[in-house]
């Protein structure tokens, strides 16, 4: 006799509640160190529209100030960015402890990011597709762990409804069926990302174009992430940069 499995695949579903006009996000002259050693500096790029973008770095600290930077919590030393004036983005940090100080239950704490609808059944639905059900949604925030956090900010970024994701180790703390599911609903969405990965095969199957930040310059190849790391002419270009 087979045995059901006891496998629970999340609801991920990423809509957009706007769709994005052709102007996505200008990024200009984008300099940023920390205690005087350099993370990058004059990063210039446009994102285009649909665009996926690995964004690459030896050094994980310049991708989550590049994504602190974009999402507002943080200035650059010199430089700046535009996103365009349809343009919505959501922002999934790789350390989101600062979100869960609160005692307030998931309801109240999930209801708190929805700007219009305030009803618990809307709400529990967000939670629902990321495995949160019955009495599970009465648990305080701050006594989640780091999985059900993670699950927790990805219930907030579908409510967002977003046009553009910047996501800093999405799958950090998630079971192999909650990554296959987000790698799924990234390859779907039809807006456009940021993102940065340890996990190989969830950066080939999802971006389109590569950056990698250096603290003397950067890279931008529109290719995926195999063709990226194979090609001697990148590699060639990238020891430079490194030197």
């Amino acid at each position: 006799e087979i045995q059901p499995s006891n496998r629970r695949y999340p609801a991920i579903i990423l809509q957009q509640k706007r769709t994005a006009g052709d102007q996505i996000l200008h990024v200009e002259g984008l300099t940023a160190s920390v205690e005087g050693r350099p993370l990058f500096k004059n990063l210039d790029f446009y994102v285009n529209k649909g665009d996926k973008i690995a964004v690459l770095s030896k050094d994980s600290l310049a991708i989550t100030t590049l994504f602190r930077i974009l999402a507002g919590e943080l200035k650059p030393d010199a430089g700046g960015f535009k996103f365009g004036q349809t343009i919505t983005h959501a922002y999934l940090p790789n350390d989101n402890e600062k979100y869960f100080q609160s005692d307030d239950n998931l309801i109240d704490w999930l209801r708190q990011y929805s700007a219009e609808e305030k009803d618990e059944v809307y709400i529990r639905g967000f939670l629902g597709k990321m495995l949160f059900s019955g009495e599970e949604v009465f648990k305080k925030c701050n006594v989640l762990s780091g999985g059900e956090k993670v699950r927790c900010m990805v219930s907030r970024m579908m409510l967002q409804g977003a046009n553009l994701l910047i996501l800093d180790e999405p799958t950090n703390h998630l079971d192999l069926e909650s990554i296959q599911a987000f790698n799924n609903a990234l390859k779907d969405f039809p807006g456009t990302v940021l993102f940065t990965s340890h996990d190989h095969t969830f950066t080939q199957t999802i971006a389109n174009r590569i950056i990698e930040l250096t603290p003397n310059g950067h890279m931008d190849k529109l290719m995926t992430y195999d063709e990226y790391i194979s090609s001697e002419k990148v590699t060639e270009q990238k020891e430079a940069l490194y030197a």
